[in-house]
Formats: C-alpha cells, sequence, structure tokens
C-alpha cells in the first residue's frame, strides 16, 4: 500500500486559527515510510482530520494502549474493527462484516430519507427526553405572560420597573449565574445529571411561584428558576448532539428552537385553560396556577433521565471508556458502528485536549485575543443580541397586556396570545428544513426587513382612535401574527446554531458560554424595561424602537455578517480570517445602486473565500 507524505508550505502562521495560508502538496511512493509531518505544521488541519499523519498500523497500535490503559481485553477484536472501520470507511470488505453489520452499512450510507431515520429505539427516546426539555424551557418563559395580568393586581405593582425586575428575573439570574455554574455541573453531574438538576429546580421554582404572597417572594421565586434556563440550554443541545450519528446530529440539534416554541406555545395554553377560576379564600387562583403548571413537564423529563444512557463523549473525557461503549451500543445500530464512534470520539478528544488552553482564563483571553476567534465572536453575538432585540419576548412575555391595551378583554387578549405561539411553534418548522439549504445570512436578510414592517405596522395600528375598536384590534393582530410568522424561522433556529458552528474547538465551550449568557442577558433587559418604554415611548414609539433595531440588523447582516452554512472547519477558519473591513468592502461592492456589481482585483480573494470558490486559506 502505498504511503501517503504531505509537505506543508505554511505562510504567517499564528496561533490556532490566525494561519494566514495552508499550501498543500500530495506526494505518493511506494517505497520506505514517509515521515509524518511534524506537530506544529499539522494542528490546523488535524481539526478537519484527526487521522492525518497516521496510517491503519498506526491507528491500532494506539488502539492496543487504549486497551491496555482501560482494561478492555475482552472488547479488543471488536474495537480493533471499530478503529479500522473509522481509520477507513469505504473499503468494509476488509472487515468481514455479518449479514447484519452489512444490512446498517448499507442503511448508515443510504441517501434515502427512511435510512437516515433508521436509528435505534433509544436514539429517538433520547431525541425525546431533549425536545421534553426544550418544551420545559419554553413553557418556563411564557407562563408569566397571562399571569402577570393578576399578580401585577393582587400585589399592587405598579412601577414599570418592578414589573419589569420581576418577569426579567430568572434570565437576570441566567445571565448572572445561571450560564456558568453549566460547566461545573456537567463536569461533576454529567450531561444526564445537569438535565436532571435543571428540571428539578424548575419543578421547585414553578411550584414556589404558584405559593407567593408578595412581590419579592415571587422575584425571588423566579429568579430560582433561572438557575435552570441557563444549565438546561447549553446542555440539552450538546446532550443530543454527542449522543447521536453524524448523519441526524443537526436535525436534532435545531429541534431544540422547535420543541421550546412548542412550550412557548402551551404557555400560553396553560394561561387561557386555568384564567378565571376562582375558590373562596384561595386569591388569585387563576394565575397562581398558570405559574405553578410549569412543574409539570420538567417532572416527566426529571424521570426519563433515568432510562436514558450518558452521553458517550462525557463518559470517555472522565475515562470510563467500557460504560461509553455500552452506551454507544444502545445508541447505535449495531456493535461495529459502536467501536468505530468509539474509537473516532476517542481520536478526537485527544486533539481537543492538545489544543484546549488549560485554564478558564487562558480560554477566555484566546476568544478575544485572536483575530479568527475575534470575530466569531462578534457574529455569535450579534446573532444572539438580536434574537431578543428583534422584539419577539416582547409578544412572549407581554402579549396579553398589548392586547388588552389595544381594546381586547383579558380573555381574548389570552386567546389572542395563545394564537402568537400557535403560529410561532408552526412557522419553526420551515425554518429548520431550510437553514441548511438556503443558509443563515438569506433567512436572517429575508426576515429582518419583513420583522422591521410588521412591528411599525403593529406600533402605528395603536394610532387608530379607540372608538374604532375592531379595527385597531384587528390590525394590532395581525401586525403581531405576521410577525411571528417572521421571526420563527429566521431568528428563531439561526443564533444557536450560527453560534454553536462559528467558534474553533480550542475555545468553543467558553465562546458558547458567553454568546449564550448574551442571549440572556439581553432577554432581561427587554423584559425588564419594557413596561417603562411603553411609558416613556408610549406603545407606538416602543414598537418603533424595535423595528428600527430590525433594520439594524438587516444593515449588520448584509454588511458584516458571514455566512456558516455547509462549510467544514477548514472553511470557516478561511471565513472568519477575513477582517470586518474587508468583508464590509465587498458587499458594499455587491450592493446594487451602491456599488458597482462586480469585485475589483484587489478583493477578489476575499470574494472568492465568501462565495466558496477557494478555501485553501486566509486572504
Amino acid at each position: 500500500m502505498a504511503n501517503e507524505k504531505l509537505s506543508y508550505d505554511r505562510k504567517s502562521a499564528g496561533p490556532e486559527g490566525e494561519t494566514d495560508r495552508i499550501d498543500i502538496k500530495d506526494e505518493r511512493s511506494s517505497g520506505s515510510a514517509s515521515p509524518e509531518p511534524s506537530h506544529e505544521a499539522t494542528l490546523w488541519e488535524r481539526q478537519r482530520d484527526p487521522y492525518l499523519g497516521k496510517s491503519e498500523r498506526d491507528v491500532i497500535t494506539d488502539l492496543e494502549g487504549l486497551v491496555q490503559q482501560y482494561d478492555l481485553h475482552d472488547l479488543k477484536e471488536e474495537l480493533a474493527r471499530g478503529a479500522r472501520y473509522a481509520y477507513n470507511r469505504d473499503d468494509t470488505d476488509r472487515l468481514n462484516p455479518t449479514e447484519d453489520e452489512r444490512h446498517w452499512i448499507a442503511k448508515e450510507k443510504s441517501p434515502a430519507f427512511k435510512d437516515k431515520w433508521a436509528q435505534t429505539k433509544m436514539m429517538y427516546f433520547v431525541a425525546f427526553l431533549c425536545g421534553s426539555a426544550a418544551i420545559v424551557q419554553g413553557m418556563d418563559q411564557t407562563a408569566v405572560n397571562g399571569a402577570q395580568l393578576g399578580y401585577f393586581e393582587d400585589f399592587n405593582i405598579t412601577n414599570e420597573w418592578e414589573q419589569g425586575l420581576i418577569n426579567g428575573a430568572p434570565y437576570l439570574c441566567s445571565v448572572l449565574i445561571g450560564c456558568w455554574t453549566s460547566p461545573v455541573l456537567n463536569k461533576y453531574f454529567g450531561r444526564r445529571g445537569t438535565i436532571w438538576i435543571s428540571c428539578f429546580v424548575s419543578i421547585a421554582s414553578g411550584a414556589w411561584q404558584g405559593a407567593t404572597f408578595d412581590k419579592w417572594q415571587l422575584f425571588a421565586s423566579r429568579f430560582v428558576g433561572g438557575f435552570a434556563i441557563g444549565a438546561k440550554s447549553s446542555t440539552t443541545p450538546a446532550y443530543a448532539a454527542e449522543c447521536s450519528p453524524p448523519r441526524i446530529r443537526g436535525a436534532l440539534g435545531s429541534q431544540w428552537q422547535m420543541w421550546t416554541a412548542f412550550g412557548i406555545m402551551l404557555g400560553f395554553i396553560a394561561s387561557v385553560a386555568f384564567y378565571g377560576i376562582e375558590v373562596e379564600g384561595y386569591p388569585g387562583l387563576d394565575w397562581r396556577l398558570m405559574l405553578a403548571s410549569t412543574s409539570i413537564p420538567p417532572i416527566f423529563v426529571c424521570c426519563m433521565t433515568f432510562f436514558a444512557p450518558e452521553s458517550p463523549r462525557w463518559l470517555m473525557s472522565k475515562e470510563r471508556y467500557r460504560e461509553a461503549f455500552q452506551s454507544l451500543c444502545r445508541l447505535r445500530q449495531c456493535h461495529l458502528h459502536a467501536a468505530r464512534d468509539l474509537y473516532d470520539i476517542h481520536i478526537r478528544l485527544m486533539l481537543e485536549h492538545e489544543l484546549k488552553p488549560k485554564t478558564a482564563w487562558a480560554r477566555a483571553t484566546k476568544l478575544f485575543s485572536v483575530p479568527r476567534n475575534r470575530r466569531a465572536a462578534q457574529s455569535a453575538f450579534f446573532v444572539m443580541l438580536m434574537q431578543q432585540f428583534c422584539g419577539v419576548n416582547v409578544i412572549a412575555y407581554y402579549s396579553s397586556a398589548i392586547f388588552v391595551d389595544a381594546g381586547f378583554t383579558v380573555q381574548r387578549a389570552l386567546l389572542a396570545s395563545m394564537g402568537t405561539g400557535i403560529i410561532n411553534w408552526l412557522f419553526a418548522i420551515p425554518g429548520i428544513l431550510t437553514i441548511d439549504t438556503k443558509g443563515r445570512r438569506w433567512l436572517l436578510l429575508v426576515t429582518f426587513p419583513y420583522m422591521a414592517a410588521c412591528l411599525f405596522f403593529t406600533g402605528f395600528s395603536f394610532f387608530i382612535p379607540e372608538d374604532r375598536g375592531d379595527a385597531r384590534i384587528a390590525c394590532v393582530a395581525t401586525g403581531i401574527y405576521l410577525f411571528m410568522v417572521g421571526y420563527s424561522p429566521g431568528m428563531g433556529p439561526v443564533p444557536f446554531t450560527y453560534s454553536a458552528e462559528s467558534f474553533p474547538l480550542a475555545v468553543r465551550d467558553t465562546g458558547m458560554a458567553f454568546a449564550t449568557a448574551t442571549c440572556w442577558g439581553f432577554n432581561f433587559i427587554l423584559a425588564l424595561t419594557w413596561p417603562a418604554l411603553q411609558t416613556a415611548f408610549t406603545t407606538q414609539g416602543a414598537f418603533c424602537w424595535y423595528a428600527a433595531w430590525n433594520l439594524f440588523g438587516f444593515v449588520f447582516t448584509w454588511f458584516c455578517l458571514p455566512e456558516t452554512k455547509a462549510r467544514p472547519l477548514e472553511e470557516l477558519d478561511a471565513v472568519f480570517n477575513i477582517r470586518t473591513r474587508d468583508h464590509f468592502a465587498y458587499h458594499l461592492i455587491k450592493t446594487p445602486v451602491i456599488g458597482k456589481g462586480h469585485v475589483g482585483n484587489n478583493l477578489a480573494d476575499v470574494a472568492a473565500v465568501i462565495e466558496g470558490r477557494d478555501v485553501k486559506g486566509h486572504v
């Protein structure tokens, strides 16, 4: 078998993620074994291909050391076949697969939709568990929408800043504490344990909110709920990704937004279902039941975690390889696939250990000091900011009050709010189907101006005189419903998907922690300021304020946000290595009327990378 020799010409090499250009020359010889490329020269490329520079003999030698280290002698033959399969997935005949293994190998390679989703029952159970955790998240967010109409009155909360503080309490806790405790919980309790703890906190918080007796106890009970929000939102998508095979990893990761939208809808339904329930001696029973109902879904999720396998990747990070193999055997259709994925995860963990800075301070420093990482952070923080400042959570938290201001009765306002939840869930489905075909930028560029127009329309609808109540009500409801139609496929799924894929391996955990904190931090600001914003700007001005933010989002996306659709890791390095001012200049030239419609020589290389025609390296 010919040996492969790779030589590299590295120009302007810098720290990981800063490489300007790498030219690869492929030479093959049938003589003696070629020397492996040096560690320093290949580290960047090995992020794309961790098997780079290894022969099959090297892989088997590595596996033998693994078997010896973790006392896996009884699994040696199975793991050896899996390692050989991981190294070369095309020539499977050399593995002498059984008929059952041949069947599942063919299924895995088949492009048919039904074969793609031919997974184990346990894999579907994990998907159901993660979807249920997302439902908990969504319901926690919107049960307050109808409940606030009651507890503001019962507790005499008239100050708009106090109203916003109480409604935004979970997100204040999340940005200050919840997002940063997630890595600690994951380290000591695993993915399943973190999901169980966060859902248990949701149960306790919901029950406490339903039993509060003054506004500050209500604030405290909602603040405690924020411990769960940050941990659950960062852990559950990771758990889904680490358990799923590559073919459905993207789909399972993006289901978080769809089922969060379903939970948001359930929160609105609970508000309608419990409205008007009164029992003598129990004041405010309706809004108490609305808040306490959020404790029901997490009970089921807590029970489900006991039957789900732990993340194989987490188990291997704790050197529990035997348990990881058992977990993979429950998640994959045959032991050959389980053994292959075990070795594949192992070699990628070794690469991550090699790349990842050892201290939290070093990871944070590298996130902002390396230009490639800094541009990824800029883009991720932007989409997280705009998920809030597009104005969606004004509707999630305050739509019932907005509908009452428009002239609805309380009961009709709750029903109208439920409609926004239904629309949000239904139109999240097209977003999941198009995010990998149309792209992230396309979804944002289409939906930002559309959402701005809807918010302007909604705000201006409040100029309709109150004596023409039916027209005013109809216009406000139409504007809000149409806004949700645009939000759900765009700013709904894009932010978490975009952020998760933008950061390189070495700083991915730290980058996502900062990105998630950005999301929940601006969520709190929106919840806190909306009542005061209405007072200061009027309802018309407050809606126009967020409409203007959508116009800003469109401009920033057009000029400064790189596309990440369908690009492997080495291409994203090239894309994020382009300076923001070069990206801006390229899109300025491509802008109709302003630009000339073509790219000049000085930006030809930038255009090549942006358009995906040449991704050899940074321009």
